[in-house]
């Protein structure tokens, strides 16, 4: 049986896990010099950074393909968060089932 202190703990891996791994917002050019928020990431940003569709759609990436433009914003977010996901993540270990085990 959990404790609440066992539970107080998993709670606070789980969203700051999501906190750490949330993707990034697109954002788009809009008139005089500024951004704006885009619906989804084009398919010339993914390629610049080496990401496929489907590896985007594993991700929770969102992704626009009306989009065209590549714009540099999003591929310096997006390589930042793969290179998080790839130094962070174990293979085949999820880290929802870390503390799944009570200790002891």
């Amino acid at each position: 049986m959990w404790t609440k202190r066992d539970w107080q703990m998993y709670y606070a891996t789980m969203n700051a896990r999501w906190e750490r791994y949330r993707p990034a917002r697109p954002v788009a050019p809009a008139p005089d010099q500024k951004v704006e928020p885009a619906q989804g990431f084009s398919l010339s940003e993914l390629d610049d950074v080496g990401l496929t569709l489907e590896q985007a759609e594993r991700f929770g990436l969102p992704v626009d393909m009306a989009r065209i433009d590549s714009h540099l914003a999003n591929i310096s977010a997006l390589r930042a968060f793969v290179h998080q996901k790839d130094c962070t993540q174990a293979p085949g270990i999820s880290g929802a089932w870390l503390f799944m085990a009570r200790p002891g």
